[in-house]
């Protein structure tokens, strides 16, 4: 059963409402420098149009039952922080990939750890997944890092697991099981 939202340790994690277009755009401009590295789709130039084709993406595959992002907002002011996600999810295997963001202005006050453990906890709680994976392109060091952090296990790297700017790339694989 998918949260409508989850409040973990000064997070509130909810998805997308289509007024959060201009404030995500905002963040993806400020950020894709730093993310736009790793996720292509971040670029200066990204704009409202681009965000509300995401949500609407994210309604979609969350009625499908396929996927859960949401956006990371601080609880106290309601100030967009990022995103972050289950997705890829497989319920006959019953496991699925997580994924996360965090703005440039909020990288390194712990946000992304707390969304790895917030989204870990419903996934095992309410999801009924017995395996969460993270894959961070080699080289992705702040990914590794949170993933270190949040207590996922590395089990090793894959090659040519991911697709960056239209490249191939090993990636870490990451674990976390209840």
């Amino acid at each position: 059963m998918a949260a409508s939202s989850i409040v973990f340790e000064g997070l509130l994690l909810r998805p997308f409402e289509d007024s959060d277009a201009e404030p995500f755009a905002e963040a993806v401009r400020e950020s894709a420098q730093s993310v736009g590295r790793w996720m292509p789709w971040a670029t200066p130039d990204y704009g409202a149009v681009q965000a509300l084709a995401w949500f609407a993406d994210c309604r979609a595959r969350r009625e499908r039952g396929d996927a859960l992002e949401f956006g990371v907002f601080c609880a106290q002011t309601g100030a967009f922080l990022g995103g972050a996600g289950l997705n890829e999810i497989r319920r006959g295997h019953r496991f699925c990939n997580l994924g996360y963001w965090v703005r440039t202005s909020r990288q390194g006050h712990g946000i992304a750890p707390r969304c790895v453990r917030a989204l870990a906890a419903h996934g095992f709680d309410h999801e009924g997944l017995l395996r969460i994976e993270i894959v961070v392109a080699v080289g992705n060091t702040a990914s590794e890092r949170v993933a270190v952090k949040s207590g996922a296990l590395h089990e090793g790297i894959a090659r040519n697991r991911l697709i960056v700017h239209d490249r191939p790339v090993p990636a870490h694989l990451f674990s976390l099981v209840p």
